[in-house]
């Protein structure tokens, strides 16, 4: 008897008494390789029979039964437009089936269901209905930052609505925030708070790729009363690849552009009791003038070290008020002493060259310095000073995945963010 053959008696063998509970294991062999009969006729769908099927409630279960004695569902596959399945349970004698998790609002749902008849013929029946809109709250998301070409350090941020902070409630909403790119990479979501949500890849994104970011919230339950809301999506690219090194301890800023090198520059940094942060940052935005002023980070008025100045060229890196700018004033300090409020400083001319060269999202690294480490979250984007292990930590999917975080890692988010909103922003020339 050769294999092939052992295998067909042994899938007969199990067929025969449990018939009614098996899927495909006859496939190709006697008696089930038969065209499948059209079983639409023998199965009832409850409340999404006929015109009912337009109009189904959610917050009901699906029901599926048999019409006549003879007939056994062996098998239900029922997906979402979205491809989601939804989960159910088949009676013990085959004779129904029922939904057992919740269904999704204003949604279409398609259900294939397998049967077999009293002779043992397989049939198919396929069936459509689409869900009513619910009641109760609805949980939106809204992603970041706006469309547009970015560097190839930006974090994608979810912002929600409403707080998820239970376990299996978070697992829902983060698995229906899809991230994906030309060309792919691997990525995770990471909970920052109970509203918002980071995204970022295991190593910075390729240099010229496309990210597009979807919700496939709507209409999914993830606790009672609450169901998914709408999600506008995000279509992003990134361009060159440029990366700053700041060696506080010898004055220089290296800058590379898709791993050449293109400049070493002097520079300045903060001085002792206001030591620039270490660490990876993300620049946030551009400022071609900025007035800059002591008071902004606590600096009293008229102390030995107030300050009241109109800055050019600057790249801000922290909300707090840390940039890249032209200082002009310390130019004889740069290359050789750290000199400033807390601010990478540079000379005019060089200021206004990577101010012309540079993006949001391009990153700007600190080493070699004596400050605090720049903070995760809370003060700009500090992503990337989280190890990947510490990263998956914080995702309600990957977690598992990531060893334990220790006393030390990631348990702290940082600063809250200052407001930034009263028309004058912290500087730390």
């Amino acid at each position: 008897m050769s294999h092939t053959t052992r295998i067909k008696v042994g899938c007969a063998l199990i067929v025969a008494p449990l018939l009614a509970g098996l899927t495909g294991c006859g496939d190709g062999d006697e008696p089930l390789a038969t065209d499948p009969y059209n079983a639409a006729g023998a199965l009832s769908f409850g409340t999404a029979d006929g015109q009912e099927a337009a109009r189904v409630d959610p917050d009901q279960p699906l029901k599926i039964s048999t019409k006549g004695s003879g007939t056994r569902i062996t098998d239900v596959i029922a997906t979402d437009a979205g491809g989601r399945p939804l989960a159910g349970e088949l009676a013990a004698d085959g004779r129904g089936w029922h939904s057992t998790s919740p269904l999704a609002a204003e949604s279409t749902y398609t259900v294939r269901v397998s049967t077999q008849n009293g002779s043992g013929a397989p049939g198919r029946g396929v069936h459509s209905f689409t869900t009513r809109a619910a009641g109760g709250k609805r949980l939106d998301v809204t992603f970041g930052p706006e469309a547009g070409t970015y560097g190839v350090g930006q974090p994608i941020t979810a912002t929600l609505s409403r707080k998820v902070g239970e376990a299996r409630e978070r697992e829902l909403v983060e698995a229906a925030l899809t991230v994906t790119s030309e060309p792919r990479v691997e990525g995770a979501w990471h909970w920052v708070d109970d509203k918002e949500l980071h995204y970022r890849p295991r190593e910075y994104w390729p240099a010229h790729a496309t990210i597009s970011v979807r919700s496939h919230l709507e209409g999914l339950p993830i606790r009672d009363g609450l169901r998914g809301g709408t999600g506008k999506p995000l279509d992003l690219k990134t361009g060159d690849r440029i990366e700053a090194v700041a060696d506080i301890s010898s004055h220089t800023m290296t800058v590379s552009r898709n791993g050449e090198e293109l400049r070493t520059l002097p520079i300045t940094t903060g001085k002792e009791g206001f030591a620039t942060r270490s660490g990876k940052k993300v620049i946030l935005g551009r400022e071609q003038h900025v007035r800059m002023t002591g008071t902004s980070i606590g600096i009293p008025a008229g102390s030995a070290e107030s300050y009241d100045l109109a800055v050019y060229w600057a790249a801000r890196l922290t909300w707090s008020g840390e940039y890249v700018h032209g200082a002009p004033w310390s130019v004889a300090s740069q290359g050789s002493a750290n000199v400033s409020h807390g601010c990478t400083g540079m000379s005019t001319e060089n200021a206004q060259w990577f101010y012309e060269l540079v993006k949001p999202g391009d990153v700007v690294e600190h080493i070699n310095g004596f400050g605090e480490d720049m903070a995760p979250f809370g003060n700009g984007f500090g992503d990337w000073n989280l190890s990947w292990d510490e990263w998956l930590a914080g995702s309600a999917l990957h977690a598992a995945e990531a060893p334990p975080v220790t006393e030390n890692g990631d348990g702290d988010t940082g600063a809250s963010r200052p407001d930034v909103t009263t028309g004058r922003l912290q500087a730390e020339i």
